[in-house]
């Protein structure tokens, strides 16, 4: 993971740095835009983010909308962001009506496209689920949750239109949501590896403590942007990590499940209906399997050596190179 997502990162950002016409760049300048470039603009109001998700979900899958449709109905959604409202996104899932709850703090952004399918996609993994019998089966491992949720993200791509008429700023859309799905590696690994040193030495001080994060976190970061000047707060950054105080070594189970979103979106590429099938019978199981069972039955790989993850990088990096050649 380390060489492959690193090394797609590193062209990422080297791409960012004249495109922006820059010598350096700065962590600031990594979602920026040239001056004459304006923000993606994908909806207006809660209720146009909603009926453009409804028309991208019935083009891939006419279930998928039906699931959302049947929350609108029942109230299960609030999706605007307004004043004194809690922030973040989430689907708590409802195990009697089977109808999760989707909760978020859109504003018209790129990013809450992202957030609404990649909740949607938890939505659906809530209705396939809801089949069965016990309340236990409808609890599922978080690898799994999460394969839903991003896979959807990556499955939806193919019908963003409902969310852009303008082609470029289509493209740009795309791009952006590939960019994400390689930087993030990079970062799950420096965290993952900063906690697994932290929790081996109890005893460490806080000397110790700030030299082996700025050690790991070398060891990950994309040698393209320049951090100078910002030496004291690198030095302090894992804090912004939320994960490191409320949940020890729960992180690397993002990076588990972008694997697997990959590889169903590989799937997809080769194979739409196929790649859908499989899809739903992996989350119509919950958690009556184990987690390589759950894998397979997606028609996936529950393999994380080298050669597989840079496979599935390398088939990103592709996918982004078409983008760019379009």
């Amino acid at each position: 993971m380390r060489i492959t997502a690193t090394t797609v990162s590193f062209k990422i950002n080297e791409k960012k740095r004249k495109k922006l016409g820059l010598e350096t760049l700065k962590p600031w300048d990594t979602e920026a835009q040239p001056e004459d470039v304006k923000p993606l603009n994908p909806f207006s109001t809660s209720d146009e983010l909603l009926d453009k998700t409804l028309s991208c979900f019935r083009e891939l899958n006419p279930f998928f909308a039906d699931c959302i449709q049947k929350m609108k109905e029942m109230g299960h959604l609030d999706l605007e962001s307004r004043k004194g409202k809690a922030p973040g996104g989430y689907n708590c899932p409802l195990a009697e009506s089977g109808a999760p709850f989707i909760f978020m703090n859109a504003a018209g952004q790129m990013h809450d496209v992202t957030t609404m399918v990649h909740e949607g996609g938890h939505a659906v993994h809530s209705f396939l689920a809801h089949h069965l019998e016990l309340s236990a089966f409808k609890e599922y491992p978080m690898e799994i949750a999460e394969v839903a949720s991003m896979a959807m993200e990556l499955f939806s791509m193919d019908h963003w239109k409902a969310f852009f008429d303008n082609e470029g700023d289509l493209q740009r859309a795309k791009e952006h949501q590939l960019e994400r799905v390689i930087t993030i590696f990079p970062w799950i690994a420096t965290i993952d590896k900063f906690q697994h040193w932290v929790y081996e030495h109890p005893n460490h001080s806080i000397e110790e403590r700030t030299e082996n994060w700025l050690r790991i976190l070398e060891e990950f970061t994309s040698k393209e942007i320049d951090f100078s000047g910002l030496e004291e707060y690198r030095k302090i950054s894992w804090q912004r990590q939320l994960h490191l105080f409320e949940v020890p070594f729960y992180y690397i189970e993002y990076g588990i499940a972008q694997l697997g979103a990959i590889g169903m979106w590989r799937q997809y590429k080769n194979d739409p209906k196929k790649a859908i099938d499989n899809y739903m019978y992996a989350l119509s199981l919950g958690g009556t399997k184990t987690l390589p069972e759950l894998y397979a039955a997606a028609g996936l790989k529950f393999d994380f050596s080298p050669g597989h993850i840079k496979t599935l990088m390398e088939f990103v990096r592709t996918e982004m190179d078409k983008l760019t050649e379009a």
